[in-house]
Parts: structure tokens; sequence; C-alpha cells
């Protein structure tokens, strides 16, 4: 299994000379100085290389076990986990007044995507506290806060969030789960939760479990959902642990993938739950967490992408089949490194540019969240809504694509669990699924967040491409970048225009190509930002102090970018454009 190892150079250029993050006007980004971060990235993968990569693999295949109703995880994960702790890398942007440093999202986005392209497993332990931890903050009661958030901020508590069912998914409105009142402030939950994830381990003192259910009287439907925090060990008034709560294991889920990640069938059996927020309102509080989950879970299909890519451009490297098609390369062997065959370059190249694009999206709508927290930005806020389900659902079916492409690199050889890559294939797979499919985020994006205000923030968002499109005069630029980029954006036009012409009187033709819209914005924000990253390199190449090979590189892979995967708005365009005829041409009996 490859080890892995942190692309240093590229977060730096992103953060410093892309996106200037210390020329930015929010809170806290003054001080975002190179120096400052390179030190932060530097100690964020040295861990992620030496000590969270390693246990990758214990993860696979020794994967979890539940004995006498606890889960027990991978060996190595105990250390690797106390080590995040430990370092305070699990608490860096969060509050002071919790325990956290509070340091800027955009710090902590790029230190979990080197944690979870070392071992997506055990980061998902840390990251659904975080999701747990937030809607606590923002929805419960200053005595819920105090009690939870410093032991959530660290992680010597974990966190969970139980939606799902085993009979209702997305449609939550279906959820049977109860919430009896008791007359003392605490409810009584009795129900069945399926697929949660890190439901129980070993890692932590206490599991805090976020749980949707139903009042006796509540309103049917989701306006009926209430949300409930229910500790897995009840928590005494000064804070120790006291007697286990009413609730236990089912049973583990034999998945595909992300074994090391312990999901389980929750039973509550009268467990003991105190209300988090308004009663009946439990659905809002917890889309508080589903938000940071997705932008979350978009980063992992960009870390498994990372991470399969590395092992394949080294074995690309290093591999020798065949001779070039120009002539033998290497006269000392009797074939060439693949490295050098066309297709062996297409499929690395589509690989690269993909994940250096989605690593500057996902890094800019940390920015944006940034700015509406720390500066309470509305409009920063209203795009990064907007851009949410497409960084999980876009930048995951292109992760997942693409790691499957880093399998193909290898071969037979990728096939065989020797050299981990079917571990990353089966590992990035859940990505396109939980915290909503992505088919769910494309009728958001189509149904929810493109009307938001009136459509407000989709006409900003096409006002910043259009903007930069217009103020840039480079003629360097102007062939490989800008035009490109024009074109895709005159795409999008189109497609909303034929949204506004036939989504209302014909709400089908709309969401039939809601897949489709969602990549075609996808395809054009990483054109944006590859064109604003080509600038950015242009610019940086007036220092004779830069690397002249980086930045040079940077410009020849977003041109591929622009050239080979861009004209795919086209394509999205048109099948938007056919409505919904042939989607909904068969009846249910023909298929």
């Amino acid at each position: 299994m490859h080890a892995y190892q942190p692309p240093l150079e590229d977060f730096n250029f992103i953060l410093h000379h892309f996106l200037e993050i210390e020329k930015e006007d929010i809170k806290g980004y003054n001080d975002l100085l190179p120096e400052f971060t390179r030190t932060i990235f530097e100690e964020a993968g040295k861990l992620a290389s030496e000590v969270i990569s390693p246990s990758n693999k214990d993860g696979d295949e020794q994967g979890c076990r539940l004995e006498n109703g606890v889960v027990r995880t991978p060996n190595s994960f105990k250390l690797a986990f106390e080590k995040l702790r430990e370092g305070g890398w699990l608490s860096l942007d969060i509050e002071e007044e919790f325990g956290g440093q509070n340091l800027p999202l955009i710090l902590s986005t790029v230190t979990n995507e080197m944690f979870t392209s070392a071992n997506m497993s055990l980061t998902m332990y840390s990251g659904l506290s975080r999701g747990a931890y937030s809607a606590i903050l923002l929805h419960g009661s200053e005595d819920q806060k105090q009690l939870y958030l410093p032991k959530l901020a660290t992680c010597e508590w974990t966190g969970t969030m139980n939606l799902t069912e085993p009979h209702c998914g997305t449609d939550l409105g279906l959820i049977r789960t109860k919430a009896t009142p008791m007359g003392d402030n605490s409810y009584q939950l009795s129900g069945q939760k399926i697929f949660i994830s890190s439901g129980d381990h070993d890692l932590s003192k206490n599991i805090i479990h976020l749980v949707l259910a139903k009042t006796p009287d509540a309103p049917n439907g989701v306006k009926g959902i209430s949300l409930f925090v229910v500790p897995k060990f009840l928590v005494n008034d000064d804070g120790s642990l006291g007697e286990r709560n009413k609730l236990s294991v089912g049973k583990l889920e034999k998945k595909m993938g992300i074994k090391g990640n312990a999901t389980c069938v929750m039973n509550y059996d009268g467990a003991k739950g105190y209300l988090v927020g308004e009663e009946n309102k439990g659905l809002k509080a917890m889309f508080t967490m589903m938000n940071e989950a997705r932008l979350g879970v978009g980063m992992q299909g960009l870390a498994q992408a990372e991470i399969a890519y590395q092992a394949a451009l080294a074995y690309a490297k290093d591999r020798r089949q065949g001779k070039a098609i120009n002539g033998k390369v290497d006269p000392d062997h009797n074939a060439d490194p693949i490295i050098v065959h066309p297709d062996v370059r297409r499929n690395l190249m589509e690989q690269k540019s993909f994940i250096e694009g989605a690593r500057g999206f996902i890094a800019w709508a940390a920015v944006l969240l940034d700015k509406a927290k720390r500066e309470g930005d509305k409009s920063a806020e209203g795009i990064a809504s907007l851009l949410i389900p497409v960084i999980k659902g876009y930048v995951t079916d292109k992760g997942f694509e693409y790691t499957i492409n880093a399998q193909q690199v290898f071969g037979g050889h990728g096939y065989i669990e020797e050299w981990g890559m079917s571990q990353y294939a089966r590992d990035c797979r859940i990505a396109m699924i939980y915290e909503g499919t992505n088919g769910i985020q494309a009728l958001d994006l189509v149904g929810r967040k493109l009307s938001m205000d009136g459509g407000k923030y989709m006409r900003e968002y096409l006002n910043l491409v259009q903007v930069f499109i217009k103020e840039e005069h480079s003629e360097d630029l102007k062939k490989d970048f800008i035009t490109p980029l024009k074109k895709s954006i005159e795409h999008l036009q189109a497609a909303l225009l034929f949204f506004m012409q036939n989504g209302l009187k014909n709400p089908l033709s709309a969401v039939s190509g809601a897949t489709d819209f969602l990549h075609l914005v996808g395809l054009v924000s990483l054109g944006f930002i590859w064109a604003k990253k080509a600038q950015s390199a242009k610019e940086r190449l007036k220092d004779i102090s830069a690397n002249k090979n980086f930045l040079e590189s940077k410009i020849l892979t977003g041109s591929y970018f622009m050239h080979r995967q861009l004209p795919e708005t086209k394509l999205r365009l048109d099948r938007i454009l056919t409505g919904e005829k042939q989607v909904m041409s068969l009846a249910a009996d023909q298929f």
C-alpha cells in the first residue's frame, strides 16, 4: 500500500497565491501568513504520513468487531486517534470558549484532507463529532452547551447523527422513533436507527447520539420531527459519567468499504434523551450537521482520489511495459516506464487536473463559510449553500471515477489486495451514497438552492465568473482559459433559461436534468477555479525565486482541464434540454 505524502506545495499555492487568504477581510485571516500555515501543514502532514497512514490497512483487514455489546476498533486506531486528540488537531476551528483554538475553517479543511487521505475510516469518528458539536452549539440550551461541548470539542467524547430507519432514508417524515416526555425535562426514546457511522467504538469515553424522533402529539411528516441528545452513558450535573443508557448496538453492518469505521444498527429501548432546541423543529437543527457533513463528504471524495493518484503515479513511473511510441526512452532497459504511453498520461492527467481543481474549489467554499460565520456575510453564506450540494455530489462522483482510473493504471495488480488500490475504491464508494445520495444533492440544488431568495445567489455566482472573464485581458490566458470558460458559462445560462421557461409548468422537465445540471455547475466551478489558478501561477512566475517547474505544471494541468474536460458542459446541456421525455418514457412494467 502506498505511503501517503501530503501535497504541501499545492496547499501553499492555493491558500497564498490563488486565494491570497492573508489579504481577506475576515477575522483571523491576517494571521494566516505563509510561515504560520506552513508549520501547521508540515506537522499535520507528518502525522498523516507517519502515524495515521500506517493504520489504514489495519482498518480494512481487521475491521471492527462487536464483543459483549461493545464495538472494538482495529488495533492501530487507538494510538492514531489519541495522537490526533493530543495534538489538538480535532479542535482547530472550535471556539476557544469550549476548548478549541478558534482558527479559521480553511485550516481544518486542509488538515482534514490530509488525515482523510491517510485513513478515511479513522477520521470519520472525529468528523461526525464535529457535526454534533455544531448542532448543539447553534440549537442547544446553555446547560447543554456547557455539559457537552468541551468534551465533544476535544473528542474526549464523540458524537453521531441518527436519522435513517429500516423503512425510511431520505423521506424522514416517515420515521417511527418515539420520544415520550417524562415530566422532568427528559424524554424516553424508543426505536431503531440504521447505518449509524461511529455508532459505537472504544476510542472515546462517551458517545453523544443526536437522534431524530417524534413526540406523541407531533404533526405528521417532517413538521413533527424533534432532535434529542441521547448519551451512551448518562452525564451527571458535574460532568462525570453515570450509568449506561438504555441503548445498544443491534449489529455491525458488513460493508463494501470503510471497514475500520463502525456502522451500527442502534436500538433505543426507553433511552433517556433531552430535547435540543424547540419541539418539532428538529429537522432544521439536524441540517446544521448535514451541511457541514456534506462539505466533509465532498472532501472525502477528493481525499481518496488524491491517495489513489499518488499510488498510480508512483507505479506508472516505476512499472516497465512496452516502448514509447516515438522510440525507446530508456536505452538501458528492455522496456520503458508506462508513464511514457499516451493513454496512461491521459488517465493521470484527468486525475491530476480534477484533484487540483477540486482542492481549490473546496478551499474556496471554506473561505466563503469563514466569511459567513466570522463576518456575518449573507452573500458568502448563500453562495456556499448553493455550492455545497455540488461539492458533495460532483466531487464525490468524480472522486470515485478517478479513484477507479488510478486503479486502472495498475492493470491486474490494481485488482488484487496487495497494492491497496481496491481499498481506496471501496472506501471512496460510500461518499456518493451517505449524507444524502448524489441524486438527492441534485434535487436539492435544482429544487431548493437555485430559488433561494429569488435566485439571488445563483445570479451572484454567475456574476463572479462573468466579472472575472470580463476583467482578464491577458492574451496568454485567453485561448487556453478564458474562451473555454466563457463557453461553459453560456451552457450554464442556457440550462437555467430552460428551467425558468419549463420548470414551473412542468417540474419533471427540470428534475429529469438535475444530475446533469449538478455536474454542469461542478464543471463550470472547476473551470473558474483553474482559470484563476492559472492567472495566479502566471503572476507568480514573475518572481525569480518561485518554483518555475511547479507553476508551469499548474498552467499546463489547468489547460488540460479546460480543453479536455470542461467541454463536457455541452453534453450536460444537451441532456438537460431533452427534458423528461426520454427519462419518463417507459412504464414501470416495461423496465
